[in-house]
């Protein structure tokens, strides 16, 4: 199962970088890259990052479920 392993303010900060990046490719400034920008719009909204995962990371202040 996704538990959520993004915290807040990470949160914001993905979800803003990623509009930032789909306007930029809206105003054909970068190309159809940004429309790469899905990609932490979607991790932000769902609070779950895959890599995080892989990597062993989190930013989310909530205990793991597997400590408790």
């Amino acid at each position: 199962t996704m538990k959520a392993n993004v915290g807040t303010t990470d949160r914001a900060l993905r979800i803003f970088a990623g509009s930032l990046l789909i306007l930029l490719a809206l105003l054909d400034v970068i190309g159809p890259w940004g429309w790469l920008g899905l990609i932490p719009i979607a991790t932000g909204t769902l609070r779950f990052c895959p890599l995080y995962t892989i990597l062993g990371l989190r930013t989310c202040p909530a205990p793991a479920a597997e400590d408790a």
